[in-house]
C-alpha cells in the first residue's frame, strides 16, 4: 500500500481544487428545486466548472477497472439512492431529498465534496437523517490528527449513526486523493477506535459517510453505477476532503456558502 503524503506545493494545489469544488455547490445551491431535472443540474455544473473556473469536472468519462464510463460531470444521488446517481430526465418534486457530489482538477489536483439539498419540506426522518449523517462526517473529522487511526474515524461515524437508528453502508469509503481521483488510505465509516491504519500529516483524503434510514444493505442498478438502499429506505451522505497536520485536521472543501462545522441544520435548498 502506497500512501502519498503530500509536500507544500500538492496541499496548496488541493486547498485550490477543494475551493473550487466547493465553489460549484454554491453555485447550484439556487437552482436545486422543485420542477428542475438532475440533467440540467448536472449541465449548468458542467458550463460552470469548465467555461467559468477552468476546471475539468473529474468524473466525466471516469472508467475505473470494470466499470462503463461514467457518463455526467456531477453524481446526482436522489432519496433512496446511496451514491453515483447518474443525471437525467429525474424530476425534482417537493419532498426530495438529493445528494450532489461534485470533483474538479485544477492543475491536475482533485476537489472532491458533496452535500444534501432538501426540496420544499421534507419529511422529519429525511431531514433528520441529513443532520445525523452531517454531524456524523464531522465527527469524523474531528478524530483526524497525525498519529490517530482510521478506527478512530469510523467508530465516531459508526457510533453516532447506529444510536439513532441508522446504517452505515460498508461497500463504500473515503478515499485518499490528490493528482489522482483515488488514492490510499481507504477511509471508514465504521470500526474501532485505536485499529487501522495510523494517520501521518500530509495525507490528504475523504471524509464522506453514506447513511441509511434502514438496513445497511444496497444494490447496483442496471447503469452499472447508481447504488440504492436494498430495502429502498432513504440514504445521505455528506463529504469534505481532508489534510491531516501534526495537531488536528485542515478541511480544504470550504467555500463561502459550505454550511457552518456543527451546524444542527446543514444548508440545504428549499423550492
Amino acid at each position: 500500500m502506497t500512501i502519498v503524503i503530500k509536500t507544500e506545493a500538492d496541499i496548496e494545489g488541493m486547498r485550490v481544487a477543494g475551493r473550487l469544488a466547493s465553489e460549484v455547490l454554491d453555485y447550484i445551491t439556487p437552482h436545486v428545486k422543485a420542477g428542475v431535472t438532475t440533467g440540467k443540474l448536472d449541465k449548468l455544473c458542467h458550463d460552470y466548472m469548465v467555461n467559468v473556473q477552468g476546471t475539468i469536472p473529474a468524473t466525466l468519462g471516469y472508467a475505473p477497472a470494470g466499470h462503463r464510463p461514467y457518463p455526467a460531470s456531477i453524481c446526482t444521488s436522489v432519496n433512496h439512492q446511496v451514491c453515483h446517481g447518474i443525471p437525467g430526465e429525474k424530476v425534482l418534486k417537493h419532498g426530495d431529498v438529493i445528494n450532489i457530489d461534485v470533483t474538479v482538477i485544477k492543475d491536475g489536483y482533485h476537489g472532491d465534496t458533496s452535500r444534501m439539498f432538501m426540496i420544499g419540506e421534507p419529511s422529519i426522518q429525511a431531514r433528520r437523517l441529513s443532520e445525523v449523517t452531517y454531524e456524523a462526517m464531522w465527527r469524523g473529522i474531528r478524530k483526524v490528527k497525525h498519529g490517530a487511526t482510521i478506527g478512530d474515524i469510523g467508530h465516531a461515524i459508526q457510533s453516532l449513526a447506529e444510536s439513532n437508528g441508522f446504517s452505515v453502508v460498508r461497500e463504500f469509503c473515503g478515499h485518499g486523493i490528490g493528482k489522482k481521483f483515488h488514492e490510499e488510505p481507504q477511509i471508514l465509516h465504521y470500526g474501532k477506535p485505536g485499529q487501522g491504519m495510523t494517520l501521518k500529516a500530509g495525507m490528504i483524503f475523504t471524509v464522506e459517510p453514506m447513511i441509511n434510514a434502514g438496513k445497511k444493505d444496497i444494490r447496483m442498478l442496471g447503469d452499472g453505477w447508481t447504488v440504492v438502499t436494498a430495502d429502498h429506505s432513504l440514504s445521505a451522505q455528506w463529504e469534505h476532503t481532508v489534510l491531516v497536520t501534526e495537531d488536528g485536521f485542515e478541511v480544504l472543501t470550504v467555500s463561502a456558502g459550505s454550511p457552518a462545522a456543527g451546524a444542527t441544520q446543514p444548508a440545504a435548498a428549499h423550492a
